[in-house]
Order: C-alpha cells, then structure tokens, then sequence
C-alpha cells in the first residue's frame, strides 16, 4: 500500500490573473497529481475563506510548514482521512488558517495521485454509490454576462444556454454555438459598441434584463433548429448581489419578496426557462421555497449562495422544499468530502446537482471529473476560453472513452 510522501504548494494565477495556489501530491510509488484551486467573484457569505488573512503567499508558507507534514505517510486511497486531517491542522470552522483553496488544491491532487496510482479515471475514484459514468451531465453555459460579472451589462449576473444531450459533444456544440448567435446578433444590433465579455467568456452589452433574455432565447430556438438539440434559456440572477435594504434593486424597478417571487415566476413561463440560480437572497429560504413551488416543476430551482455547497444549509433548505437543485463548488466547503457529502445529501433527498466552476478558473479538466463521479444532472463551465473549454474537452474525452 502506497503512502504520501510529498506535498507541496505553490501559487499560480487564475483565469482574472489573480493570484491562487495549485498543490503536488507525490506518493512513494511515485505516482503524482498537481491541481489548482479557483476562486470565485460573486461569493456567498456562508463559503469557506479562499485564503488565510495574509493571502497566497501566508497559505503557501502554511502548507509547507504546517499542512505538508502532516500528510506525509497518510493513506491516499483514504480520502476521507486526508480530508479530515486537512480540517484537524487547520482548526478552524471555515478554513480561515490554512485556506479554503489549498484545502481543495490538496484534496482534488491527492484524488489525483491515487486514480493515477490505481490506473483508473479520476471520476471512478470520486464516484458515488449508483453512479456508473454511463450518463453525462447537461451542459450549463454562461453566454452573456451582468452584475458582478460584468460592468455595464444587465443587473441579472449570468443569462445561460442549457443543453441537453446523451452526448457531451452534441451538447458542448450546442451551448457555443448558441454563444456565436449572440455574439452575432449583438454586433449586428449594436455596431458602433465596443462589445466585451465577462470574467466567464459571456458577451457584455448595454441591454437591459429583458432585451438580453430575447437575444438568448432566440438563439436558444435558432440552434435547436441548426443541431437538433435541446437547448434552452436559463438564468443565474445572483440575486443576493443586489438586495439592499430588504429590497431587489433592478435598474427599471424595486421589488420586495413577494414581487421577486412573481417576476421570477413571469420570467421562467415568457422565455420558458429551464434553468434557474439563486433568484432570491441567499438568506431567503421561504423565498426559494416559493419560488420553488410556482415553477419547480418547470425549470430546476439550483440553490449556490444559499447553499455553499454546505451540507449543514442545505438540510436545512430540504426540511423546508427551498430548492429542486443544488449547485456543488469543491472550493466553497474546502474539500472533496465536504463536496460528495453535500451531493450524497441532496442525492438521497431527490435534488438534482450542478457540478460547477468558479468566475477565476484554472485551465484544468478535473471538474468534468467530480460532475461525472457524483452523477451531477448538469456540469456548470462556462462556455469559451481556455479554462473552460478545458472542462468542456474533457468530458468529450470522456465520452469517447465510453466507445472503447
């Protein structure tokens, strides 16, 4: 039985050029794994801290001083343990000494070095009781951007195309090529714009809410004619990024709950939504539990911000029916146990998962690992630039790997 003999952690810089860290896992078999951690823009209050109080360059002297030690001789084919331990050196509830980001650097490295050890995928390591790597996740793809992500854009922070296919690649076409028509339409719509896009590759323009949902609907219906897949409209509201004061501040209109709740329910029937993030404060359960029961049964109700991938909230979201969905960020609760428990939880109350990326990525494909192993019903990556394509290939690979 092999044992971890090496850990290291270094810093390295996210798709927003931002400083983060990646750690190496090295096994006395000499088997190795490197994996970086994302972090995330528009953050739930309830997430693990990314970073201990002096940052990367703290959290790199931390690991090597404190977290590396006390791996080595450890079990990698215990994961659990390597986790547990990654909590006991840390000594806080939130990850605030050692850093939530290498907590999960560590964590998905280890996963990583014991798949290549045990000359298996990364996603038979991590997979969960039923799953058997047959069905693959929808693809989630953030086309145009607004709120947190985006300056000078909509209020509403992601307007999504949802594919759906037995087949990643029929699936991937479809999510780009609905990002090409926007893209097109927008430059045809908007000559004289200086068009940019967001931290996660979707087009920013000055529309508002509702003239953005008409491009993307259109397009949705103009690559279900040109592939023959079923793709549809979706948003991310984030809607916590702009409640103030008990109120939902839109640049045309202030809601209270009861309002959000009914424009939301207005939304998802007009552009016949199936997919829909965190429409109300991260705080409103009653909100989403309300919203859940006026279009459940119509679009997945995917709880983030409420949730932070944080089992603890999301028992409580189930006891009172908040959602229909739940999105999973490894990073958000530190660790690939802390994730798979959020996901066995939410599995074994009939909610669906969305295996997700962070807004400052990595160009890295172990994310279509994790969506695969824990039998998400959608893989959330965004749409164009490296660090998202990486997910998107890989999952084509995997289902080529499926074909033999």
């Amino acid at each position: 039985m092999s044992r971890i003999s090496t850990v290291v952690v270094e810093s390295l810089f996210d798709s927003r050029g931002r400083a983060t860290v990646e750690a190496t896992v090295v096994l006395d078999s000499r088997a190795r794994a490197r994996a970086g951690a994302p972090s995330g823009a528009s953050t739930g209050t309830h997430e693990v801290r990314a970073f201990p109080p002096g940052g990367v360059p703290e959290a790199v002297a931390t690991a090597r001083t404190h977290v590396g030690p006390a791996l080595v001789g450890l079990d990698p084919g215990d994961q659990a343990a390597i986790d547990r331990t990654l909590h006991e050196v840390d000594g806080t509830p939130d990850f605030g000494r050692i850093g939530g980001n290498t907590a999960t650097a560590i964590s998905v490295a280890n996963a990583m070095a014991y798949a290549e050890e045990t000359h298996r995928p990364l996603w038979q390591v991590l997979a969960r009781p039923g799953v058997d790597g047959t069905s693959f996740p929808a693809i989630v793809g953030n086309c145009m951007n607004g709120g947190a992500h985006a300056i000078g854009g909509p209020d509403i922070q992601e307007f999504i195309a949802y594919a759906e296919s037995p087949d990643p690649r029929k699936s991937v076409a479809a999510a780009i090529h609905v990002h090409g028509l926007i893209g097109a339409e927008l430059h045809r719509r908007l000559p004289t714009v200086a068009l940019g896009r967001g931290d996660e590759g979707g087009w920013v323009a000055p529309l508002s809410n509702e003239e953005a949902l008409g491009v993307l609907t259109d397009a949705c219906a103009r690559t279900r004619d040109d592939l023959h897949v079923e793709v549809h409209p979706g948003l991310d509201l984030a809607a916590s990024e702009f409640f103030r004061d008990g109120s939902y501040r839109y640049k045309d209109r202030t809601l209270d709950t009861e309002g959000q709740v009914a424009y939301v329910g207005e939304l998802v029937d007009r552009y016949r939504l199936r997919y829909l993030e965190d429409p109300l404060d991260e705080e409103s359960f009653d909100g989403f539990a309300a919203v859940t029961r006026a279009v459940g049964k119509k679009a997945l109700v995917v709880g983030d911000d409420i949730y932070t991938t944080d089992v603890r909230r999301l028992t409580d979201g189930v006891a009172r029916g908040a959602s229909n969905a739940v999105l999973i960020k490894v990073n958000q609760v530190g660790t690939i146990s802390d994730a798979t428990a959020t996901v066995d939880y939410a599995r074994a109350h009939g909610l669906a998962t969305v295996t997700s990326h962070r807004s400052g990525e990595v160009p890295e494909g172990w994310l279509a690992h994790v969506a695969l192993g824990t039998g998400a019903r959608a893989l959330k990556c965004g749409v164009v630039g490296g660090e998202r394509v990486a997910k998107l290939n890989e999952l084509v690979r995997l289902r080529r790997a499926t074909e033999g």
